[in-house]
């Protein structure tokens, strides 16, 4: 069966509204970050880009799970770059006191989201045709004789 459950449409769905909200949210902020601190601010592009690829990919593969991993991990990434940089820093003495209200918050939850949107799509995903069977079996069981001739 090749349809898509509503389920799956709607986590899609809600996984790339907040992959672009992502790109939204720093890509606004990477000309600022370029002059302050120059790698911040390439990160920013760099998963800005990312997550415009996995938002692209979400609505249009027919098997998202890569996409659903990469914008998972840039996501938990994002938090946890976020959250070093407001508590003992990033390298090169980049330190933020504040939460850049409203960019730092909405991306936190936007990433936040993302994340428990892939462990509810991952958990909600039926097996496949595919995985649900040993590699090298058939779908056809086998014949076996009996004793008055041929059965399955």
């Amino acid at each position: 069966m090749n349809s898509i459950s509503a389920t799956d449409v709607t986590l899609r769905g809600l996984g790339a509204c907040c992959a672009v909200g992502n790109v939204v949210l720093h890509a606004l902020l990477v000309p600022d970050h370029l002059e302050e601190k120059f790698y911040i601010g390439v990160l920013f592009a760099l998963g800005s880009v990312v997550m415009l690829a996995v938002a692209a990919a979400l609505v249009t593969l027919k098997r998202p799970m890569i996409a659903w991993l990469t914008g998972a991990l840039v996501s938990f990434g994002m938090i946890i770059a976020f959250l070093l940089s407001r508590t003992v820093g990033l390298p090169d003495g980049y330190y933020e006191s504040g939460w850049e209200s409203p960019y730092g918050p909405l991306s936190l939850i936007v990433e936040g989201l993302f994340i428990l949107a892939f462990l509810t799509w991952l958990t909600n995903t039926p097996p496949t045709a595919d995985t649900a069977k040993p590699p090298g079996k058939t779908d056809r069981e086998p014949v076996v004789a009996g004793r008055n001739g041929w059965w399955r």
